[in-house]
């Protein structure tokens, strides 16, 4: 009889596919691995809970370079670029150090952008991240272990000519399973998982600002691990799909993006470069990812504050600088000149464009959160938020 009992089970783990063990995680895939990179760095802060890891660097403003739910042999999730941070060099456009959350600011392209020069084509030749965002140091005010707050007061000026004087404070603070629970909304239990909050506020200290000659706003993107059998899961608002702009590169080709019932289905293999951009009239506060390959699911909460403008990021001079988007999602390929940043796909989200007098702030909040599990339990979360089968995703 036993020996049945134990027949039976063994055939039912066989049908049940299984989360990635510590064991079958590659060594380049692990914190660990990402850890030993940048533990030496002075402006290295480890954020820690259990087995739940979050590591930030000053150096590279501020930024989640990476995180993992199971410890130093978990899995890293985000991407990190070993290459480019070990040799030291800093190089034209974009150091593309990686990270699973930075900070950026908007607009990328158009009129106000502060990524090009005035009078500059707006062409991958000319686009130029500003030292502010790409390469300055975010010192660190204070940390306890599970949160750090740091501070930055710079100044910007954007494609027209005006001139910003800002100061902003950064906080990451990992969440607790009370809290990670209240604000997803379902259960965690059973699941290994990791999430962090990052509150953002950027205070005007200069003139006041004028919609007529640009403004700015927060824009948070992370780079986390592509794979083959990866898809970013974005809902929208149904009968709102010719709001979604899918062509910022050019247009996704239809075996790469799927539009279905409310969700955008985007491949994120890293092999084709493409980004779409959801406007406020077409948002559902909420993005997703699911990695068949790995069964990770990542989840992306960020603030919405309701039909405002949000600024314009597409690279041209624009007619409405002011009908951007709120969320993003971008999939790494070959740009126009044959290179490639990495292999990685984005998740990004961004506040609305406020004329912010002097003295005042402008505020965003956005949440991450990283789930592995057996597929059935990953399943039971993807269904309760966002309403989908994993079974019916197009790249498994």
């Amino acid at each position: 009889m036993k020996t049945y009992c134990l027949l039976i089970l063994l055939g039912m783990m066989a049908c049940q596919p299984s989360k990635p063990t510590q064991s079958m995680i590659q060594p380049e895939n692990s914190f660990a691995y990402d850890y030993e990179l940048l533990k030496n760095d002075p402006t290295t802060v480890l954020l820690s809970q259990g087995d739940q890891q979050v590591l930030v660097v000053g150096k590279y403003q501020a930024r989640v370079m990476t995180s993992s739910s199971m410890g130093r042999e978990g899995f890293s999730y985000g991407w990190i670029n070993h290459e480019l941070i070990q040799s030291g060099k800093l190089g034209p456009h974009m150091n593309a150090f990686g990270g699973e959350e930075r900070f950026w600011l908007g607009p990328e392209g158009g009129q106000y952008s502060v990524y090009f020069k005035a009078g500059d084509p707006f062409t991958f030749e000319h686009w130029q991240t500003p030292a502010i965002i790409d390469t300055e140091t975010y010192p660190l005010v204070k940390s306890d272990g599970q949160k750090a707050l740091f501070h930055k007061d710079f100044e910007i000026e954007n494609y027209s000519g005006t001139k910003f004087k800002l100061a902003l404070d950064r906080e990451i603070k990992l969440l607790s399973q009370e809290e990670a629970e209240k604000y997803l909304n379902v259960s965690l239990q059973g699941l290994s998982w990791v999430g962090y909050q990052t509150d953002n506020t950027l205070k005007n200290t200069g003139a006041d600002w004028n919609k007529s000659t640009g403004v700015l706003s927060i824009w948070l993107l992370g780079m986390m691990k592509a794979s083959e059998q990866n898809t970013i899961l974005i809902p929208y608002q149904k009968g709102k799909e010719a709001a979604i702009n899918d062509a910022y590169f050019g247009k996704i080709p239809a075996d790469r993006l799927i539009k279905k019932d409310g969700m955008l289905y985007f491949k994120a293999d890293a092999n084709s470069r493409g980004k779409l951009g959801i406007p406020p009239q077409a948002l559902v506060p909420l993005a997703a990812s699911y990695d068949a390959t790995n069964h990770i699911l990542t989840i992306l909460q960020f603030d919405y504050h309701g039909e405002k403008e949000y600024v314009n990021s597409m690279w041209e001079i624009q007619e409405k600088p002011y009908q951007g988007d709120a969320l993003n999602a971008y999939n790494d390929g070959k740009n126009d000149t044959g290179t490639q940043m990495g292999k990685f796909y984005e998740l990004e989200s961004s506040s609305p464009a406020i004329a912010l007098a002097q003295g005042q702030s402008l505020r965003h909040v956005q949440r991450t959160f990283h789930l592995e599990g057996m597929e059935a339990q990953l399943n039971q979360v993807c269904q309760q938020l966002l309403g989908i089968q994993l079974s019916d995703l197009p790249w498994k």
